[in-house]
C-alpha cells in the first residue's frame, strides 16, 4: 500500500524541507538577487511548479490572460502533465515546456531566463524548498497554503526574501471570498465596534480525500490520498490553518499593528479514520490500514492571544462526517457577527432589533451595503473560476504583483506568521496544552507597517 514508516516519513519531510542533501543551492546562502522582470518576450512569464488538481485550477485561470505566457510546467506525475498540456490546447495555446522525471527537475525550470513567477501547487513539504529556491532564482513565487511546516522554513522564508529581495506571495484563495473582504469593510469603518474576538477553522470531510480509492493511501492511491493522508498518521495539529485564520489575520491587521503572540492547543483522541476504515466495503476490521494508530486527532483546537488582546479559535476538524465550514464568527464590542457557514446572522447594537439576530434579508442587506469594490466591479470575471469566485481575485492579485514589481497584499510575512500555527500547535498538543509563542517574524516592524489587504 506504500506507506512509509514515521522515521522515513520525517526523513523525507526534512530532507524536502532543508534541501541541503539532495539540493544544497535551494537554501544556501546566495548573492542578493534583484528581482526584475525578464520580460524576453513583452509578456508576463509564468511557470507551473505541480500541475496536479489544484494546480492544474490555477492553470485555467491563468491560461484566460492574453498578456501571460506559461512557458513551462513541472509535475514527477506523467498524467497531470497530460492533463495540464490538454488546458493549454483547450485555450489555443501552445504546450509549455516540461520538467519531470525526478523530485528536483523543479530546478531546471527555475534556470530558465523566460520564468517571471512561479505558481507552486504541491505536496506540503515541498512548499518551502521550492518558494527558497525560486526566490534564490529570482523567480516571484506563488505558493499554495500552507507555505511552511516548520518554524525553521518559516525564517527560511522570510530570510530568503530579505536576503534576495524577491517577494512571497501565499495564494490564501479564503482572504477574497465576499463575505470575508465586506467583513473586513465593517471592521475598519467601525461596524462592530473594537473587536475582541473571533472563531475561524478549517471543517472539511476529507475521508474520501484521504483514502482513494476506497481505503487505500500512499503510494498508488490516487491524488492528495498519495501523501496528505501520511500527515494524519503522523501528525497531531492543526496541519492546515490558513483557510480559517488568514482573513482573521486580515481583520484583526495582524503584521501591521498587530501580532500573533502565543498559542495553546488541545487535540481530541482519533476514531473517525478508523471508523472509516472499518465501515468502508473495502475495507473492514481485517483490513490492514485498520491496525493504523492515526495520530491526528479528530478534532484539533488552538486559542490565539494577539499583541493588542484579542483572541481567536482555530478549529481543524477533517476526519468526521460533517458539511464543510470556515467557522467564521466576529465579536466586538458594538455587535456580533456569524458568516456563511455559521447561520449568516449580525447583530449590531443600537440597529438591530434587541437580543435578535438580523438573518435572510436583513443580513443580505448588510452585504450588500458594504460589498467590496473589487466583487462590486469584477463579479462577472470571477464567475467559473474557482471556490465560488475566490479564486480569481487569487490569481490576478499575484499576477498583479508580478506584472507591476510589487509587494504582494499577502506577503511571506503572512505566510510565515499564519504557517506558524501548524507547528507550534503539535508542540502544545504534545505538551499537554502548554503555551507555545510565534516568533516575530517582521522583526518589531508590525509595531509600525500600515495595513496593505484589501484597500479600497
Amino acid at each position: 500500500m506504500g506507506r512509509i514508516n514515521r522515521r522515513d516519513f520525517i526523513k523525507t519531510a526534512a530532507a524536502a524541507g532543508a534541501g541541503i542533501a539532495l539540493a544544497p543551492n535551494i537554501i544556501s546562502a546566495s548573492p542578493k538577487v534583484s528581482f526584475k522582470r525578464s520580460k524576453p518576450n513583452g509578456k508576463l512569464n509564468i511557470a507551473f511548479i505541480g500541475v496536479g488538481g489544484r494546480g492544474r485550477s490555477h492553470l485555467n485561470n491563468v491560461s484566460n490572460y492574453d498578456d501571460v505566457e506559461i512557458t513551462a510546467i513541472c509535475d514527477v506525475d506523467p498524467e497531470a502533465i497530460t492533463k495540464a498540456q490538454k488546458i493549454l490546447r483547450d485555450h489555443s495555446r501552445k504546450e509549455a515546456t516540461v520538467y519531470t522525471g525526478d523530485d528536483y527537475a523543479f530546478m531546471k525550470l527555475l534556470e530558465r531566463d523566460d520564468v517571471d513567477g512561479v505558481i507552486i501547487a504541491t505536496p506540503w513539504i515541498w512548499h518551502t524548498p521550492m518558494s527558497v529556491a525560486a526566490m534564490r532564482a529570482g523567480k516571484y513565487p506563488g505558493v499554495e497554503v500552507s507555505a511552511a511546516n516548520t518554524i525553521k522554513e518559516c525564517w527560511d522564508l522570510v530570510n530568503t526574501s530579505e536576503e534576495t529581495g524577491v517577494p512571497l506571495m501565499i495564494l490564501e484563495n479564503v482572504c477574497f471570498a465576499r463575505e470575508a473582504l465586506a467583513v473586513l469593510k465593517m471592521v475598519r469603518e467601525g461596524v462592530f465596534g473594537e473587536i475582541v474576538h473571533a472563531t475561524c477553522g478549517y471543517q472539511h470531510d476529507l475521508r474520501e480525500v484521504k483514502f482513494n480509492p476506497g481505503v487505500e493511501f500512499g503510494k498508488g492511491a490516487k491524488g492528495e490520498a498519495r501523501w496528505r493522508t501520511e500527515h494524519s498518521l503522523k501528525r497531531n495539529g492543526d496541519l492546515y490553518p490558513t483557510h480559517g485564520v488568514g482573513p482573521v489575520a486580515t481583520w484583526f491587521d495582524i503584521n501591521r499593528g498587530n501580532r500573533f503572540v502565543s498559542l495553546t492547543s488541545v487535540a481530541t483522541k482519533a476514531t473517525g479514520l478508523h471508523k472509516y476504515i472499518i465501515d468502508n466495503p473495502e475495507g473492514g476490521e481485517d483490513h490492514p490500514n485498520a491496525k493504523l494508530k492515526w495520530k491526528l486527532g479528530d478534532i484539533v483546537t488552538s486559542t490565539i492571544k494577539t499583541a493588542n488582546g484579542e483572541t481567536i479559535v482555530v478549529s481543524h476538524d477533517t476526519n468526521l462526517p460533517r458539511p464543510y465550514s470556515w467557522g467564521f464568527t466576529l465579536h466586538g464590542n458594538g455587535g456580533v457577527w456569524g458568516g456563511q457557514f455559521e447561520g449568516r446572522r449580525i447583530y449590531i447594537e443600537g440597529q438591530s432589533p434587541k437580543h435578535q439576530w438580523e438573518t435572510d434579508e436583513a443580513y443580505d442587506k448588510y452585504m450588500k451595503k458594504y460589498d467590496h469594490k473589487m466583487w462590486k466591479e469584477e463579479e462577472a470575471k470571477a464567475k467559473g473560476t474557482g471556490h465560488g469566485g475566490i479564486d480569481y481575485f487569487t490569481i490576478k492579485t499575484f499576477l498583479e504583483s508580478v506584472r507591476n514589481e510589487v509587494h504582494p497584499p499577502i506577503d511571506v510575512y503572512d505566510a510565515a506568521a499564519w504557517s506558524a500555527i501548524s507547528p507550534l500547535s503539535e508542540a502544545s498538543v504534545a505538551s499537554n496544552g502548554a503555551p507555545q509563542f510565534f516568533p516575530d517574524f517582521t522583526r518589531g516592524r508590525w509595531m509600525t507597517n500600515k495595513p496593505i489587504f484589501g484597500l479600497e
